[in-house]
C-alpha cells in the first residue's frame, strides 16, 4: 500500500535541513509505517474474532470497513492539519476527484480486501497483496500513459510476480487453478488491482489538489458509503469487549498514522529514496501474521521464504534508481 504515496512532493522542493531528511531518521519512520501497514491483515482476522463476524457475514464486514474508513479519514484530515498548521480542505473542483479515488481506493479496494482476509490467511493475504507494487508501474505505463517504458520496473514486476506464483503453487496456479479460492486469494488480487488503480489516479489528481487532502477525504467518503451500505444489508458492529473499540481505533490508525508519516518523508526526501523501503511492507505483514495469528508454519516454510524474497527484491528494483 506504498506506491499511491509516491507523488506527494516535487524533488526541487526538498528541504533537507529538517530532521526527516536525516537518513536514520528517514529509515526509522519508513519502517515504522510499513510496520503499520504490515499489521493491517493480522488487525482485521483479529477483528472477525473480537466483533464475532463470520466469514459469510458480507453485511458486517462492509460496516466494519466503513468505520475504520471513516476514523482514518478523519484522523488523517486532523493529522494533516496538524502538520500543515492549517485546517485542510478541499478545493471545490476536487469534489471529482475525492469521488474517484473514494470509488477505487477505499470502496473497491477495501470491499475485496476484507473479503479476502474472511476466507484466507494473513501471510497468503500479505504476500498477495504485493501484487499491486507491480501492476501500478504496469498500468502507469501501458493505460494511463504516466511513466516511460523501463527494462528496470519490467524486471522487477516479473521477479515480483514470480515470487507469489512460487508461492501459490508454481505453474499449477495457472493449470489447476493451485491452491486458491476466488473469495479468498482472488478477492485480494481484486484489491491489488483496484490499488494500483487508485494508486495511478491519486499521481494525476495530486497535481491539482494535495494529496493529503485527498486521501483524507476519501477514505471518510469511501467509509460511509462502506458503512451505509452494509447497514442496508443488515450488517452489525458489536462491541463485546473494550478491545473491540481498542482494535477499530488502531486499524483506523494505521492508515491515517502511516499515511501522514510517509507523506511528511517523501516531503523531505528524494521519492526513490523513500519508496524503495517498500519492500518491508510484505516482510512486515509475513512476520506479524506470523506472530499474532499463529501462522509460524506457512509463513517460515522455504516456499515462503523465497517467495517473499523474490517479492521484496521486485519492489526494490521496481522503486531503487
Amino acid at each position: 500500500m506504498i506506491d499511491n504515496k509516491e507523488n506527494n512532493i516535487d524533488g526541487d522542493n526538498i528541504k533537507r535541513s529538517s530532521i526527516w531528511s536525516y537518513t536514520p531518521v528517514m529509515v526509522a519512520t519508513a519502517i515504522f509505517c510499513c510496520v503499520l501497514w504490515g499489521s493491517a491483515s493480522p488487525a482485521i482476522k483479529i477483528a472477525y474474532e473480537l466483533f464475532h463476524i463470520d466469514a459469510s457475514d458480507t453485511a458486517s464486514r462492509l460496516v466494519l470497513a466503513g468505520a475504520r474508513f471513516i476514523i482514518a479519514g478523519i484522523m488523517t484530515i486532523v493529522f494533516g492539519s496538524i502538520v500543515a498548521k492549517k485546517v485542510l480542505i478541499p478545493k471545490k473542483e476536487s469534489a471529482l476527484y475525492i469521488l474517484i479515488l473514494a470509488l477505487f481506493q477505499t470502496i473497491g479496494q477495501y470491499y475485496f480486501f476484507f473479503m479476502s482476509l474472511a476466507n484466507t490467511s494473513g501471510v497468503r493475504g500479505s504476500i498477495i497483496n504485493a501484487a499491486g507494487n507491480f501492476l501500478a508501474p504496469l498500468l502507469a505505463v501501458a493505460i494511463f500513459r504516466l511513466e516511460k517504458f523501463s527494462v528496470r520496473k519490467m524486471i522487477g514486476c516479473i521477479i515480483g510476480f514470480t515470487g507469489i506464483i512460487i508461492f501459490f503453487g508454481g505453474g499449477s496456479v495457472f493449470t489447476t487453478g493451485g491452491p486458491m479460492t476466488l473469495r479468498g486469494e482472488g478477492a485480494m488480487v481484486a484489491a491489488a488491482m483496484f490499488f494500483a488503480v487508485s494508486g495511478c489516479c491519486i499521481k494525476i489528481f495530486s497535481k491539482y489538489e494535495n494529496p493529503v487532502v485527498l486521501s483524507g477525504y476519501q477514505f471518510a467518503l469511501g467509509g460511509l458509503v462502506l458503512f451505509v451500505i452494509g447497514q442496508l444489508m443488515g450488517g452489525s458492529l458489536v462491541f463485546y469487549s473494550t478491545g473491540c473499540y481498542m482494535n477499530l481505533i488502531y486499524m483506523g490508525f494505521i492508515s491515517a498514522g502511516a499515511y501522514t508519516m510517509w507523506g511528511v518523508l517523501l516531503k523531505y526526501n528524494p521519492v526513490s529514496k523513500v519508496s524503495v523501503l517498500g519492500f518491508v511492507n510484505p516482510i512486515m505483514g509475513v512476520l506479524l501474521s506470523a506472530l499474532f495469528l499463529g501462522e509460524q508454519n506457512q509463513a517460515f516454510s522455504i516456499i515462503s521464504v523465497v517467495s517473499l524474497a523474490l517479492v521484496s527484491l521486485g519492489i526494490i528494483v521496481v522503486n531503487k534508481k
